[in-house]
């Protein structure tokens, strides 16, 4: 028997629409301004450049408000990776995505109100949201603002590392959001995991 219940509100599920869809534009349009070609362009490279910056500095401002609202609605403790026996939860959880889950096994974490993502989920999700998005955020207004930048670094340029910085942590971000599209396939039906993001209820076993 299938059970429903209320695990986003509503404020989250905004965030989570607009966050990936700034993330998607930053994505196309950084891939432009990287690898322009006047041939063959994604997007041209003065638009590229113009709507990237708009993007960078509303997923600052979006981030901004995240942090807020997590800490206001006492969200953030979902994010926090539980102890004890984290490490072996994980394990059974990564086993479950790469094995189990083709062999129609049980889910061995489902969430509840009280926690909302399994061990993994948890690890990941911390790494990215308060690791690589501060990281990439701040490096992107770092560029806005260049003046902040060190002159040199090392006898580079100092934006040279910036760039760096901010290259490595917008991929990962990007291979996130790709792995993350594919296990939102992973719920009971292809397409019950992104209902959810749409009604805020999940639906199990």
């Amino acid at each position: 028997m299938s059970h429903r219940i209320y695990l986003l509100p509503l404020w989250l599920r905004a965030w989570h629409w607009t966050n990936a869809a700034l993330i998607l534009t930053l994505a196309v349009t950084g891939f432009s301004l990287h690898f322009s070609d006047p041939a063959l362009p994604l997007v041209s490279f003065g638009t590229a450049a113009r709507v990237h910056d708009i993007a960078g500095i509303a997923l600052a401002m979006l981030y901004s408000l995240f942090v807020v609202a997590n800490i206001v609605s006492g969200n953030w403790w979902q994010y926090v990776p539980k102890p004890p026996g984290i490490l072996t939860r994980c394990l059974i959880q990564a086993r479950y995505y790469c094995w189990g889950i083709f062999r129609g096994e049980d889910h061995p974490y489902p969430p509840t109100k009280e926690v909302n993502f399994n061990a993994l989920q948890a690890v990941v999700y911390w790494f990215i949201m308060y690791f690589w998005m501060p990281v990439v955020v701040a490096s992107g207004l770092m560029f806005q603002f260049p003046e902040f930048a060190p002159d040199r670094f090392f006898g580079f340029d100092g934006l040279l590392p910036v760039a760096l910085v901010h290259t490595l942590g917008a991929t990962v971000i990007s291979l996130f959001a790709i792995a993350h599209i594919y296990l939102g396939t992973t719920g009971v039906t292809v397409t019950s995991l992104f209902k959810m993001m749409i009604t805020g209820w999940h639906e199990g076993k």
